[in-house]
């Protein structure tokens, strides 16, 4: 089998030395193999994503030399295929929509008392199910009416059709899937029609990605992704979560830290070689 890695960054400002290392370990582990490297756009936030980003960060990575096959595919122009996906959760009884404002959740769990776990991996407040046992007229009503809603996945019965998963972690190795941390999770918003779990499975997929690379921050997300892959029958790829890139005080670096994105770098007269040293050195 040939090994497909990809990098997918999101056009909301210009690589810095994490995006570097993340991509050059992406292009690390193909080349290693003789396999084929990738680059894809992941555009669907259109509030915070920017064209003119995508030109620079394609020009940064050339000038690392990290070549890629083509197509750069656009997420956001990938639309119909995250709503088949979603269609096809829904016809298995999976979704739900959830008309509740975050105000409303956080307002609803602290109604409920002081729960010892009320957050989810990624930050999110554990939805309480509002709108799960919702009645079909009244979820029509509210539908009828106007009021935004995101689209949830009913882990529970999510769990319950897929059975018990394992997947497998290059670096901790294999991993019995807990999807269940995450609780009834957003994958689509009504304004927007995906989200970036659904979509980056519904990519990885379509563009044969074999072995994701990505950050340990991204780790218990893989969880929730192996559900999906065994809902929407995907082909499952292995996992490499690696190190990431710190600051001097040991943060993790953000785009807001404009003295390590590479266009700082380069107009400081940084060469390639130095520049992925030192991404490679942050993240040791």
């Amino acid at each position: 089998m040939t090994v497909v890695t990809r990098f997918a960054p999101s056009p909301t400002g210009d690589l810095h030395l994490g995006h570097a290392y993340a991509a050059w370990y992406a292009h690390e582990v193909a080349m290693r193999a003789r396999g084929c490297f990738l680059v894809r756009i992941e555009d669907i936030d259109s509030g915070r994503c920017r064209p003119h980003f995508v030109a620079r960060q394609l020009d940064d990575l050339r000038w690392l030399s990290l070549d890629w096959e083509e197509p750069v595919i656009h997420q956001s122009q990938r639309m119909d295929n995250y709503a088949k996906a979603l269609e096809r959760l829904r016809a298995l009884g999976l979704t739900y929509p959830c008309f509740c404002t975050r105000a409303e959740i956080k307002a609803e769990i602290a109604a409920a008392g002081a729960a010892p776990h009320t957050t989810a991996p990624d930050g999110a407040m554990l939805y309480p199910g509002t709108c799960r046992t919702m009645s079909t007229q009244r979820r029509q009503d509210m539908t009828a009416s106007g009021r935004p809603y995101a689209i949830r996945l009913d882990i529970a019965a999510a769990r319950r059709t897929a059975g018990s998963l394992t997947w497998n972690d290059r670096i901790r190795g294999r991993q019995t899937a807990r999807p269940e941390q995450f609780g009834d999770v957003i994958i689509a918003r009504k304004d927007v029609g995906t989200s970036y779990h659904l979509a980056v499975v519904v990519d990885d997929a379509a563009q044969g990605v074999t072995q994701v690379t990505r950050g340990m921050d991204l780790f218990e997300a893989s969880h929730l992704h192996r559900l999906l892959y065994a809902l929407l029958d995907l082909p499952v790829p292995d996992w490499h979560h690696h190190p990431l890139v710190r600051n001097a005080a040991g943060r993790r670096l953000a785009k807001r830290d404009a003295d390590t994105t590479l266009r700082s770098l380069r107009a400081q007269g940084h060469s390639p070689d130095k520049v992925l040293a030192q991404a490679i050195a942050a993240a040791s």
